[in-house]
């Protein structure tokens, strides 16, 4: 007999109150607690585990205890928990101990992939981790750690899809950092939570789904509890702000984005150089074409956390505005050289960029687009 299914089961076990019980190893309480949670009478129980009423009741009142290896290793089995949640150590726990471990180390080599220009590869890496978390999880194994591991593959998985994907399916991107916020939703972990709402808002704003993102960075950049958490949200909504044409907003966190340059770390993301590139594209996006060249023509040298991708995505903001003052011979070498660039590192959605800003430069325009046609043949091989 198994118990009927009911929805958010399984996040039960990961409440502050479900892991003081597992944590105290009480067979009697977490009996207890999962007969609360299914809905169970003593009977029901009693058959799902294969013992008599009167037994089951005797085991949760304390009056009868079970330190058998193997019928606690048979309870674990049918209430679907961790052996370890009763005393016990198998092969079970020493392959949870080594998925905890091989997932972190495809979390770490993805990274470094995709900051490095190479996210198809991280992409690669990241696929066959989230589909055996994902299996692990509906085979009724909902540990912390592995829920906590599935949010961030889910969330890396949708940030590396977002850079090898052409813009036509970005929502694949936003939809799977998307089912990565939900789970971090549910574990109460702010960290994890502002973490996965920043990349979700960012895959939204690539979508051109800009009203959504705007909303999850606002709340990212709220939620934040340092500098440095608040410093990637801000830089980040200012994109999303920017593309959507919200002046004040933009103005806002750019702002406050220069602020906290001298505060907060520097990383891939956050930097005197994406802090740049960021104004000069929202400035161009909200109409100031002027002041756009004014602030492109103080740009500050890349610096050791500056990323290809970053690179590329600057100097496609500088041969846009480049392009939009008139001067189509620098924006035509720009653009040009950030076209190779991204067929290198397999980036559609920045040679998208360069075909929409090179309509009144036909060479340009022509081999963006020949690129583009080439990336798109061998996404879709």
């Amino acid at each position: 007999m198994e118990p009927a299914p009911r929805d958010g089961i399984q996040w039960h076990w990961t409440t502050p109150r479900a892991q003081h019980i597992l944590r105290q190893r009480s067979l009697a309480g977490i009996l207890a607690f999962y007969r609360e949670l299914h809905g169970l009478p003593q009977q029901e129980l009693a058959d799902l585990l294969g013992y008599s009423t009167s037994y089951v009741s005797r085991v949760e009142t304390g009056s009868r205890t079970i330190t058998d290896i193997g019928a606690l290793r048979h309870i674990a089995d049918r209430l679907r928990l961790p052996p370890h949640c009763f005393g016990v150590t198998d092969n079970a726990d020493a392959d949870h101990h080594a998925v905890i471990q091989f997932g972190e180390s495809v979390l770490r080599l993805a990274e470094i992939a995709r900051q490095g220009g190479q996210a198809s590869a991280a992409v690669d890496e990241l696929w066959p981790l989230v589909a055996r978390l994902e299996a692990r999880v509906s085979g009724g194994r909902t540990e912390l750690d592995v829920l906590r591991l599935l949010a961030r593959a889910r969330v890396g998985l949708g940030v590396a899809l977002g850079h090898v994907l052409p813009d036509e399916r970005l929502a694949t991107a936003a939809r799977w950092t998307g089912k990565g916020l939900t789970v971090a939703r549910r574990l109460g972990d702010p960290a994890l939570h502002t973490y996965a709402l920043r990349h979700h808002g960012n895959e939204l704003r690539k979508a051109r789904l800009l009203g959504a993102a705007v909303d999850r960075l606002t709340r990212a950049r709220d939620c934040a509890r340092t500098p440095d958490e608040r410093a990637e949200a801000v830089i980040l909504l200012a994109r999303a702000a920017g593309s959507a044409g919200h002046q004040a907003v933009f103005d806002d966190a750019v702002t406050e984005g220069k602020r906290l340059l001298d505060v907060a770390r520097t990383t891939s993301l956050f930097s005197p150089f994406s802090h740049h590139e960021v104004h000069v594209r929202g400035l161009a996006a909200t109409g100031r074409i002027r002041e756009a060249v004014r602030v492109l023509e103080h740009a500050p040298a890349p610096q050791l956390h500056t990323t290809t991708q970053w690179r590329i995505i600057s100097a496609i903001t500088a041969g846009q505005v480049l392009a939009q003052r008139g001067d189509h011979q620098a924006a035509q070498e720009t653009l040009t050289a950030a076209v190779r660039g991204a067929v290198e590192h397999r980036l559609p959605h920045q040679i998208q960029r360069v075909v929409r800003a090179s309509r009144d430069l036909p060479n340009v325009h022509e081999e963006a687009q020949a690129a583009l046609a080439e990336l798109r043949a061998a996404i879709a091989a």
